[in-house]
């Protein structure tokens, strides 16, 4: 399956994104959160029960409806999404972009797609099947860098449509860090982040952005930070070899989680919601990162 969508084509706003993320919510009653546990020194611990997990909403205990993950075998689908910045200021640093994407690409396993999401000025999205991956890469190698950084626009785009897949999403994105195009603003996007269940993995090529360096990291932690996810900063090839061997061991080792609110209000608003091990002492140094909660369902 291959399907190319140009931002010309579609105008998306902000708001009307998060309505999207929120209508597709209110269609299924099982709210679903991806779970990496790991031990101290960031390693996944696998092999981990239903039991072992506690889920609470707004203070509120909750019953875990579905349970999966942990192991390859019996996990969600998965869906990957690979976001590369095409723009004129990654010039000095596409041609290490594309060489570490075809690497993780030619490494990952059990992935029922990948999505890849390019962007400069505008924004283009591409979906491919296993079978399609020699035409994936070679739309990665294709484009050359030019124009402005529409970042914020594609992340916004890539959310909306990952809301109609079901299963495990992941998303890797590849950028320095800097928009100067989009129409979405960065506050809006962080809430379209919070109500997404798309898992971020920012790789920042920061090396040459000067003075604006420090906020572009900021920026990046702070997206990634709000789905569950990580960002990282290469310096060479050789860091970057050690991030992705990260990624990996953490999308085979994840943990599916759903449950069905006890609270039945349909008010749209935001819900912190808690996900943590039972007090056994074999859990005493694991540590669990997952999004922070989500947006209810509202009525229509």
């Amino acid at each position: 399956m291959h399907r190319v969508i140009m931002m010309a084509a579609m105008l998306i706003t902000s708001a009307g994104l998060l309505d999207a993320q929120r209508v597709f919510r209110a269609g299924v009653d099982l709210v679903h959160f991806g779970v990496v546990v790991t031990d101290k020194t960031g390693v996944p611990i696998l092999g981990l029960r239903a039991e072992d997990f506690e889920v609470v909403e707004e203070g509120t205990p909750q019953a875990i409806k579905f349970f999966a993950g942990g192991e390859p075998e019996g996990a969600p689908p998965l869906h990957l999404g690979f976001m590369i910045d095409n723009s004129g200021s990654m010039i000095q640093d596409i041609r290490d972009v594309r060489t570490a994407a075809i690497k993780f690409l030619n490494t990952v396993e059990n992935v029922t797609d990948v999505t890849l999401t390019d962007f400069d000025t505008e924004v283009r999205v591409a979906r491919f099947g296993p079978d399609d991956f020699p035409r994936l890469i070679e739309r990665i190698r294709s484009r050359k860098p030019d124009g402005f950084t529409a970042l914020y626009d594609a992340l916004g785009v890539h959310l909306d449509g990952a809301s109609r897949l079901n299963g495990d999403k992941i998303l890797v994105l590849y950028t320095d860090g800097g928009d100067t195009r989009s129409a979405i603003k960065q506050g809006e996007l962080l809430d379209l982040l919070k109500a997404s269940d798309v898992t971020v993995y920012s790789i920042g090529y920061l090396q040459h952005q000067g003075s604006g360096r420090l906020d572009q990291q900021q920026v990046l932690t702070r997206f990634a930070a709000a789905t569950g996810g990580q960002a990282f900063f290469p310096t060479s090839m050789k860091d970057l070899d050690g991030m992705y061997e990260k990624i990996l061991r953490e999308i085979s080792g994840r943990y599916s989680i759903g449950f069905v609110s006890a609270n039945e209000k349909m008010d749209g608003s935001w819900r912190d919601v808690k996900i943590r091990l039972v007090k056994k002492p074999e859990f005493k140094n694991a540590r669990i990162r997952t999004r922070p909660g989500y947006y209810a369902a509202f009525k229509q």
